[in-house]
């Protein structure tokens, strides 16, 4: 079935439930950069979808609301080139960066998440007898 990239970002690009976040961390795929820290996990669905975990460690809520926009800005503009998980995004630097390097450094990350997970499923699957 060919998905429509539009560059909208409606709920069912969302992680809103604390069970698909947990599921998310439990997953354990991790890639850091320095501004932000990007969970993964593979979804059964055709399209990338992200959560935010925004935490008071960053400032207050101006600073919090920025960077929550930013991130759903560099998503929104990047999804087509994401590959289909479900990420969860937390920010590493008190002061977001320019929206360009947000968008390039979700993909990056994405990608390096996507690799470890296939290199792990190709692992198990040698061990298994």
């Amino acid at each position: 079935m060919q998905v429509l990239v539009t560059n909208r970002f409606p709920k069912r690009m969302r992680l809103l439930r604390a069970g698909e976040f947990d599921r998310v961390f439990a997953a354990r795929a991790l890639a850091v950069d320095s501004s932000i820290a990007l969970y993964g996990a593979v979804n059964e669905l055709d399209h990338p979808r992200l959560g935010l975990v925004v935490s008071r460690r960053i400032g207050g809520a101006v600073a919090r609301n920025r960077w929550k926009r930013l991130l759903r800005e560099s998503f929104r503009l990047s999804q087509g080139e994401l590959p289909a998980l479900d990420l969860v995004c937390i920010p590493r630097a008190a002061t977001p960066p320019q929206l360009a390097h947000l968008q390039e450094s979700m993909r990056r990350l994405a990608a390096r998440i996507e690799r470890k997970i296939k290199d792990a499923a190709r692992r198990s699957l040698k061990e298994t007898p």
